[in-house]
C-alpha cells in the first residue's frame, strides 16, 4: 500500500512539472484577460505548494541533510521554487530573469523518470569521453575561425573583422546549419570552408555514438544491479 502511494505521488509531482512548464508558456501570450492572469497566479502558488512541501519533507527525512541540500537534485528542488518566493516582496519586472529559473523544474524529472534516470547515468558513465569531445570541438572552433579570418579578413572585413567575429561562422559551418549570413567569397576560404564542412559532419555524428554506447553500458549496469547472480558472478 505504500508503495502505491509513493507512486501515486511522484506521478503527481510529475505531472505538475509538466503543467508548470504549459502554464509558464500560456503566460507569455499576449492579451491575456485578468481571470486567466490571476488563474495562472493561483496555479503557481498552488505547484510551489506542493514543490516546497516535497522539499521540507526530503530534507526532513535526509540522512544527512547539508549534503542533501547542496547535491545537485537538492538545488535543483530549491531552484525550482525559489523564484517564486523572491518575487513575493519584490516587482515582477525586475525579477523577469530570474523568473527564468523556474524552467530547472524540468531537471526535477530525473528523479521521477526511468529513462531520465538511465540517460543521467550513461552521461556520468561517459563523461570522460564527453569532456574530450567538447575540448576537440572547442579548439577545432577556434581554429576553423582563425584560418577563415586570414582567407576573408581582406575581402571582407566587416563580417571577418577579428577572429571573435570568425567565430560565428566557425560554429554555424563545424554544425553544419549554414545560415548563410556570412560565407567566403574568396577561392582559398572556400576551399577552407570545404575540409571544414567534412571535419563537421564527423563532430556532429561522434556524440550520437558516445551517448549510444554509454546508454547500452547503464542498461547493462541496471540489469547487473536488479540480478544478484550475474552481480556475483561480475
Amino acid at each position: 500500500m505504500a508503495a502505491r502511494w509513493i507512486h501515486a505521488g511522484e506521478l503527481l509531482i510529475q505531472a505538475l512539472i509538466l503543467f508548470s512548464l504549459v502554464s509558464f508558456a500560456i503566460e507569455t501570450l499576449p492579451d491575456l484577460s485578468p481571470r486567466v492572469l490571476r488563474a495562472l497566479e493561483i496555479a503557481e502558488a498552488v505547484t510551489v505548494g506542493v514543490f516546497t512541501i516535497e522539499y521540507l519533507l526530503r530534507v526532513a527525512f535526509a540522512r544527512d541533510r547539508l549534503r542533501f541540500i547542496f547535491s545537485p537534485m537538492g538545488l535543483i528542488d530549491l531552484l525550482a521554487i525559489l523564484p517564486f518566493y523572491v518575487a513575493l516582496g519584490v516587482d515582477l519586472r525586475s525579477v523577469r530573469a530570474l523568473r527564468l529559473i523556474r524552467l530547472v523544474r524540468i531537471l526535477k524529472l530525473a528523479r521521477y523518470n526511468k529513462a531520465v534516470r538511465r540517460f543521467r547515468r550513461a552521461i556520468f558513465v561517459a563523461k570522460e569521453e564527453i569532456v574530450l569531445f567538447l575540448g576537440v570541438t572547442a579548439l577545432l572552433l577556434y581554429f576553423a575561425a582563425v584560418g577563415i579570418y586570414y582567407f576573408e579578413h581582406d575581402a571582407q572585413p566587416e563580417q571577418f573583422a577579428s577572429v571573435f567575429h570568425s567565430l560565428w561562422w566557425s560554429v554555424t559551418t563545424l554544425t553544419t546549419v549554414g545560415y548563410g549570413d556570412v560565407y567566403p567569397v574568396t577561392v582559398g576560404g572556400r576551399i577552407f570552408t570545404f575540409f571544414v564542412l567534412l571535419i563537421g559532419l564527423g563532430i556532429v555524428s561522434i556524440p550520437t555514438g558516445i551517448v549510444s554506447s554509454a546508454l547500452l553500458q547503464a542498461r547493462e549496469m541496471e540489469e547487473t544491479e536488479k540480478d544478484p547472480i550475474a552481480k556475483t558472478d561480475a
